[in-house]
């Protein structure tokens, strides 16, 4: 947590430092930076007002289509739709859009990463017809301006690759995830943490579609890639253990999944703090194995914490409040 702290006070700091105009610039600038620090830990409440302070300070300083709003409506919206409030982040994501549209032209690169976020929320939300020609849109703006061997290129294929995986349309996804790997691998080199992330949709294509001893490899792989490149502790690490041990579970091999998933969590909570979604993730993972192996009495608690967490991060209804708790309530008379 020690980074976090040093970001936290560091900002403090600097609002302090500039809080005697509260219109400046400078002052929404320090209040989006304590934002993002908080958005890092999942703390997406106290994020939220402060991200909404800086815009309201920007727009009102410098017009509300100015450039500098493009960056605040983007994190803005991306927390909104970590915390499933969808409705909230697509009117966003299309305002950064048309800034960037208008300021840098149709078809600069920045304007494909806001179209690969806006069709990133509607994948989230399984709207693949609205995803899917976004994204193949962001694909030939990247392609036509930084060339096809870009990194940003891989990084679109990836996405559109998700969508069709997400779909079930594997025999689309997989040559595109080929065609990223192959790209990552030449322009940032084999053991980027970039190629461990298209290792890691690669495995999940096989592992989907049952093919288990090509995804191991691949996952494994990928963990060796982030251990090296981000630290042993890193919580992309915990996410390919996660990841692997997920397979495991699903091959049976309980032995081999647990230490997996208590690996994830102690990371995940040592970095993110105890209380971040990703740390519900892996406890609903790890409570899943147990009950799979008939040990109800070490599922339910764990069941019960990770939802303690997520009603704390989400709003009611989101959709991983509501697998957790059918989760739970289906095994807590089962003790």
């Amino acid at each position: 947590m020690g980074d976090f702290d040093q970001a936290q006070q560091w900002f403090e700091k600097l609002i302090k430092l500039t809080q005697h105009d509260t219109n400046s610039l400078d002052y929404a600038a320090a209040q989006s930076g304590l934002a993002g620090v908080f958005h890092e830990q999942g703390k997406y409440d106290k994020a939220e007002p402060l991200y909404k302070r800086a815009l309201a300070i920007t727009e009102k300083a410098l017009g509300e289509n100015h450039p500098s709003m493009a960056a605040i409506l983007n994190n803005l919206a991306l927390l909104y739709k970590k915390q499933g409030e969808y409705a909230k982040a697509e009117p966003l994501y299309k305002r950064d859009l048309a800034i960037t549209e208008k300021d840098l032209g149709e078809n600069h690169p920045s304007v494909a990463a806001t179209l690969n976020n806006l069709a990133n929320l509607y994948r989230t939300q399984g709207e693949y017809a609205k995803a899917v020609p976004l994204y193949k849109r962001a694909l030939a703006i990247t392609e036509k301006t930084l060339g096809e061997n870009h990194p940003s290129v891989a990084a679109t294929l990836n996405n559109l690759a998700n969508s069709y995986r997400t779909q079930g349309e594997y025999a689309k996804a997989e040559p595109l995830y080929k065609r990223s790997l192959v790209i990552t691998e030449k322009a940032l080199g084999e053991n980027h943490p970039s190629v461990a992330t298209t290792l890691n949709n690669l495995a999940e294509l096989y592992k989907i579609q049952g093919e288990y001893a090509k995804a191991e490899p691949l996952y494994n792989r990928a963990l060796a890639i982030t251990e090296k490149a981000l630290g042993e502790n890193h919580p992309d690490v915990a996410t390919t253990l996660n990841n692997l041990a997920n397979l495991y579970r699903t091959l049976g091999e309980y032995a081999k999944a647990e230490p997996l998933y208590n690996r994830a969590l102690a990371i995940t909570e040592k970095a993110l703090g105890e209380n971040h979604p990703s740390v519900a993730t892996t406890l609903n993972n790890l409570a899943g194995l147990y009950k799979e192996q008939g040990e109800y009495a070490k599922a339910v608690p764990l069941y019960k914490r990770a939802l303690n967490i997520l009603h704390k991060t989400f709003p009611k209804g989101h959709p991983n409040i509501d697998i957790v708790e059918s989760n739970y309530e289906m095994l807590k008379n089962k003790k």
